[in-house]
């Protein structure tokens, strides 16, 4: 695929989804903050609160992005206020819009399933999400800069790889990323 120029990016919408902080025990909800980028400008932004390892995020990130016209989303991991997870396989069923998931960390499911398993009776079913994602990809938005871990659904990986180092133009994290973080951390 071919770098993309810059009226593409001009165009291209794309959701960054992230939470702030919170402490576990001392709230019950946290904040995710979604922001519609139109190329390096925001568009929009909603505010979603979710149970702290609860199990409702998933149904109020399609809820809430019903109302808007993008072309894919970036999530910050798929895990949010502890466990509640963000099950990009249902964002991309609902809109055919692809999903791109980076970590800055690379993701070690090993560990994930093993605090699954001591701290959740419904382990199972919160395991299924990590158990569909596909193979985990580095990407370097900046070359003397620490990669970025990424994986696609519903989409071109050589694509997503365009679409990261394009917004990353503030830091080695796309601005949707960045920007829904910093959002979502003043809010809580």
């Amino acid at each position: 695929m071919s770098i993309m120029n810059q009226s593409v990016l001009r165009k291209i919408r794309i959701v960054g989804i992230d939470d702030g902080s919170f402490k576990k025990g001392l709230f019950r909800r946290a904040v995710l903050a979604l922001v519609l980028f139109n190329g390096s400008g925001i568009v929009d932004v909603k505010f979603v609160k979710i149970l702290v390892d609860g199990l409702d995020a998933t149904s109020k990130v399609v809820n809430s992005l019903k109302s808007w016209t993008f072309d894919a989303v970036m999530l910050a991991g798929v895990s949010f206020a502890g466990f509640n997870l963000i099950d990009p396989f249902v964002i991309f069923q609902r809109f055919i819009k692809p999903v791109i998931i980076i970590s800055g960390t690379k993701p070690n499911n090993r560990k994930v399933k093993l605090a699954l398993q001591k701290h959740f009776s419904d382990w199972k079913v919160r395991w299924e999400v990590f158990k569909k994602l596909g193979t985990i990809h580095q990407v370097r938005t900046f070359e003397a800069g620490s990669p970025l871990y990424v994986e696609v659904v519903g989409g071109d990986l050589d694509w997503a790889k365009t679409i990261i180092r394009n917004l990353a133009f503030c830091s080695r994290i796309p601005e949707p990323l960045r920007v829904a973080h910093i959002i979502a951390r003043g809010v809580h």
